[in-house]
């Protein structure tokens, strides 16, 4: 087999890679990609779209069912389990198709399906044999589900965000294991499509929420809908012939072996560094295995090797996967030349009900970085007008900023609108806008908007730079 020479190989064809493979281009026309699995991205295949496909058939379920409030009574809502999925698996693989459409398009010459390691920190070789020799390696190889000991005797009973979507139709049960994001969103989910469903922690977390006072509100709130135990303790989980039965502590506080369908492992990803020889590179690695590396360059110490997206496990989010391939791309390309590349204000977003949001600095940050030198401004939003008036109050709002300078510098939100909210504040925070300049912002009424505001006001007093808060102050309208 004869060796590939190329300028720039780029390890998975994810969104990282691929936006490495364009920025490279800029520079070079001799840059490889190489993809060891299926094409389609994480995002469009296993994580972002299909599972907010189940969430949309999950609200609208949902909404239909509590509709008397308002004096609108619905006679029956059914749910055709087989017909969400249905839906779910077209519309991702909707998605997935104009992946593909891109990869193909890409010239036959410039991209290589296998897997490959790591010969030497400048060669590649794959399974075959066949060495790819580059002057500058990206990698962009992704995660894998991590499943702790707890589960790892399970077979077919056990579901990963890899296996869930491809489910012929909804389970009649589920045992969730694992608060974060993706355990949330498709536990609620399922709830709500009418799966007997439990969701089981450890640590006491949920959604990643920092704040203590919002994390006991959250966990309160999705009690009211499903059983949520952030602390649980679970002493066995067994396959049987018709699903898992799992022996656990019940709130009630007695202990209990209760029967599912299926278990889902939402227990976390960790970076797709096994089989990559990267000890054969002579890079530092960390203790995942991942190279040490420069977060505004890309870099992986000294080298001509570079990592993005969710393998280096810093912020496993789509737009920073895209971000992150971009200047990995442009270094590799334009090599030795390393600048160091835009990296924007934090935002994430976890799309349960109410929704999750962090921008800028989180909490645990500003405190280590400004000790005692920040203020905190918050709202809630039980008695917010647009909120009570759609029922959808329910949550809180928590803002931060530097005192002195009056310097806005993250917030965490835990309510309705979250992904519109975390948007405006992610947009001031990239501004390094104050919190007065946030304040002489306009605002609507009414609108979910306006509880930031009053979070933004509480916050300006607390600087000292404002006056106090006035209640039902109606220079803005009434329960803004």
């Amino acid at each position: 087999m004869n060796p590939i020479n190329v300028d720039v190989a780029i390890i998975g064809a994810g969104t990282a890679g691929m936006g490495a493979y364009r920025a490279a281009l800029s520079y070079t026309e001799s840059v490889l990609l190489v993809e060891g699995g299926a094409y389609g991205t994480t995002c469009a295949r296993v994580g972002c779209m299909p599972s907010k496909l189940l969430i949309a058939a999950a609200e609208a379920a949902h909404h239909a069912r509590h509709t008397d409030p308002f004096g609108v009574h619905v006679e029956r809502v059914s749910v055709d389990g087989a017909a969400v999925m249905a839906r779910v698996q077209r519309e991702r693989d909707r998605f997935v198709g104009f992946v593909l459409e891109t990869v193909e398009s890409i010239p036959q010459t410039n991209r290589l399906t296998a897997k490959v390691r790591f010969q030497s920190s400048n060669t590649l070789v794959t399974q075959q044999g066949q060495l790819i020799h580059a002057g500058r390696i990206v990698i962009a190889s992704g995660s894998i589900p991590v499943l702790p000991p707890l589960l790892k005797g399970l077979g077919t009973r056990l579901l990963t965000n890899e296996s869930v979507f491809d489910l012929p139709t909804l389970p009649k049960s589920l045992a969730v294991f694992g608060p974060g994001v993706l355990g949330m969103e498709l536990g609620q989910a399922m709830s709500r499509l009418g799966v007997n469903l439990k969701i089981f922690g450890i640590g006491g977390g949920i959604v990643g929420i920092r704040d203590e006072a919002m994390r006991a509100y959250a966990n309160e709130t999705f009690n009211e809908e499903f059983y949520l135990d952030a602390s649980a303790q679970v002493k066995s989980v067994t396959e049987t012939a018709t699903g898992v039965d799992v022996y656990f502590l019940h709130q009630d506080g007695t202990w209990k072996t209760e029967s599912f369908e299926y278990v889902l492992a939402a227990t976390g990803r960790a970076p797709n560094v096994a089989g990559l020889g990267l000890e054969n590179t002579g890079l530092e690695l960390n203790k995942w295995g991942v190279p040490i590396f420069n977060r505004f360059t890309m870099q992986c110490g000294n080298s001509a090797i570079f990592i993005a997206g969710d393998v280096n496990n810093e912020i496993p989010l789509l737009h920073e996967a895209a971000d992150q391939g971009r200047i990995a791309g442009d270094n590799a390309g334009r090599y030795p030349d390393v600048r160091v590349g835009l990296r924007r204000t934090p935002l994430a977003v976890a799309f349960t009900e109410p929704q999750v949001v962090s921008v800028g600095l989180n909490l645990e940050q500003i405190r280590q970085l400004y000790q005692s030198r920040y203020a905190v401004g918050q709202v809630s939003f039980e008695d917010q007008g647009r909120s009570r008036v759609m029922l959808r109050n329910k949550g809180m709002l928590k803002v931060y900023a530097e005192l002195g300078s009056g310097l806005f510098l993250g917030a965490e939100m835990f309510g309705p609108s979250a992904e519109h909210i975390g948007h405006l504040m992610a947009w001031a925070a990239q501004k390094s806008m104050t919190v007065s300049e946030m304040l002489e912002m306009p605002f609507y009424h009414p609108v979910i908007e306006e509880g930031l505001r009053t979070a933004l006001r509480d916050l300006n007093h607390n600087l000292h730079m404002g006056p106090g808060m006035i209640k039902r102050c109606l220079d803005c309208g009434p329960g803004a």
